[in-house]
Order: structure tokens, then C-alpha cells, then sequence
């Protein structure tokens, strides 16, 4: 009978978990559902865009949130044997074009997606 108290409580603890993990999933989503003026998330996404197109045309370094990681920027374009160079941008988009050893790709990331960018240092 004690097995199937620790049996229930370790299903219980999963069951608890995922919970917990689909609210912090639906919390970010509607957070970036939110593009309404006044919140901080429009103020950090305004800020964004500003650098973003202050950028066009300039090699970037480019952090993406977490679960939105692409494995040829943070590979190859974030490295010093990489450069990401931003193409064009517009309110939901920005068109990257990375160049590495591998080869030279174009890539649409969408900007909900990055954390952060900043100017390569050479």
C-alpha cells in the first residue's frame, strides 16, 4: 500500500510540473501577444526595433531567447570565424545573412525571438 501512495504522489508531482511549465509557456505568450503601448514589453520591443535598424547593413552579434536558438547563428555568425550581417528589417522580421566556413546563408529570424543585439567586435 505504500508503493502506491509514492507511486500516486510521484505522478501527482509530474502531473504538478507540467502545469507549472505550460503557465510559464502561456505567460510568454501572452506577453508577447501584449505589443500594446504602455507596457514594458512595447518599450522594450520599441528600443529593440531602434537598434535593430540602426543596424542594417553591419555585422551583429545576435542572442535569441531561450527556445528559440538557431544552431547557424550561435555556431557560425556569433563566432569569430562567422559575421551576422543584417539585410533588411521590418516590424516583425529581420533578414540576416550569415557567413561562416560553411558557406554564406540568408535567414529570417522573427523578433520576438531575439533577446538581445549588439555591434561585433572585431
Amino acid at each position: 500500500m505504500e508503493y502506491l501512495g509514492f507511486i500516486f504522489g510521484v505522478f501527482g508531482l509530474m502531473a504538478y510540473m507540467q502545469t507549472v511549465s505550460l503557465k510559464r509557456r502561456l505567460d510568454l505568450v501572452e506577453k508577447q501577444l501584449t505589443g500594446v503601448e504602455g507596457t514594458t514589453y512595447a518599450e522594450d520591443r520599441t528600443s529593440l526595433m531602434k537598434m535593430i535598424r540602426e543596424c542594417v547593413g553591419k555585422s551583429v552579434v545576435i542572442d535569441l531567447k531561450e527556445g528559440s536558438e538557431d544552431p547557424d547563428i550561435m555556431m557560425y555568425g556569433n563566432t569569430k570565424s562567422g559575421t551576422n550581417t543584417v539585410l533588411d528589417v521590418d516590424d516583425r522580421w529581420m533578414l540576416v545573412r550569415i557567413v561562416s566556413k560553411k558557406g554564406t546563408m540568408d535567414k529570417l529570424i522573427r523578433l520576438d525571438s531575439v533577446q538581445t543585439i549588439g555591434m561585433k567586435q572585431e
